[in-house]
């Protein structure tokens, strides 16, 4: 039944009944009317208001779940879908919906992969400009000052030392920005060692970093790492920089149905209930790529825990 009919059959139903009460024995009406006539009429009114607007509230109901449903539904939390009930135009539109939001999410997915993919061929291009030209003329830079200071006479040789220093630690600083860039670890060595030495490159004065990774993982495809060190990198970072965390824990480990998850944790000041800025969105974004899921927790007082799961195929392949 068409939601026209449905509405139209529901007042019918309501209006007979008030026909067959005010012809029927029940009620007469004098003229002048009476009081306690007057009195009936109203109550019957109010009643016949009351089953009306009870019985559209019934009818609307799916109507007002799709709305529900349209207003919550994320892209970058795939999944969700409006429950179809019944019969009818809402049914309809509600299965419309649901196909829709796939067709949108699958459309994300891919945008969002070879957006990603462009991300990472402009890092890898800064990365590699970085350590071969500002590197190296950096390095030359600091050479010179070896040179010169040898040369200078005493009263400039520990200005210039302190001037070679100087270099010296911005030359570390560009190779660091490189390495977070495009990190060699993971293409030379792999995830795991990836994961260890990024846990040390965020241990410091302050911050006291933990890490526990399986070395018996299967073996994943080169997507699946990325993914999996650029969001341990990106929880990591808020973690030390932006929750002001002084002890951040990595886990790395196999799960059942099979999966790989990915656990960091850390002791900060939690969401509080701040919105998802551009650094969340885009862990989100790279869970697409492979199909996983990602979940943050965030204790009342303090805390935050980021968990990655990324489900294998039956062969142990992501």
């Amino acid at each position: 039944m068409s939601l026209f009919w449905r509405m139209f059959m529901l007042n019918a139903v309501v209006l007979a009944i008030a026909t067959v009460l005010l012809i029927g024995p029940w009620v007469t009406v004098s003229s002048p009317v009476r009081l306690h006539e007057a009195l009936v009429i109203g109550g019957g009114l109010i009643a016949m208001l009351a089953v009306n607007a009870l019985l559209f509230r019934i009818g609307l109901a799916p109507l007002k779940r799709l709305t529900k449903a349209m207003a919550d539904a994320n892209l970058l939390e795939p999944g969700q879908r409006a429950q179809v009930t019944g019969h009818g135009e809402i049914a309809q539109l509600t299965e419309t919906f649901n196909v829709m939001l796939s067709r949108l999410e699958a459309e994300r997915a891919a945008s969002s992969g070879r957006v990603l993919s462009a991300q990472e061929s402009e890092r890898l291009r800064v990365a590699r400009e970085l350590h071969d030209e500002v590197g190296q003329t950096l390095t030359a830079v600091v050479l010179q000052f070896k040179g010169l200071a040898a040369r200078a006479p005493k009263e400039l040789r520990e200005d210039v030392v302190t001037a070679q220093e100087t270099v010296r630690d911005s030359l570390e600083e560009v190779r660091r920005i490189a390495r977070r860039l495009r990190p060699g670890v993971l293409e030379d060595l792999g995830l795991v060692s990836a994961l260890r030495a990024l846990t040390l490159e965020f241990a410091g004065p302050g911050v006291t970093v933990a890490h526990e990774v399986d070395g018996s993982l299967p073996a994943l495809g080169r997507q699946a790492e990325l993914v999996l060190y650029r969001v341990a990198q990106e929880a990591m970072t808020n973690a030390a920089r932006h929750s002001k965390a002084t002890t951040i824990g990595l886990e790395l480990r196999s799960a059942e149905d099979p999966a790989v998850e990915l656990i960091v944790r850390d002791d900060g000041r939690g969401l509080q209930g701040a919105k998802e800025g551009a650094g969340l969105q885009g862990m989100r974004e790279r869970a697409l790529l492979l199909g996983a899921t990602l979940t943050l927790t965030s204790g009342d007082a303090r805390g935050t825990t980021v968990r990655l799961r990324v489900p294998l195929a039956k062969d142990g392949a992501v």
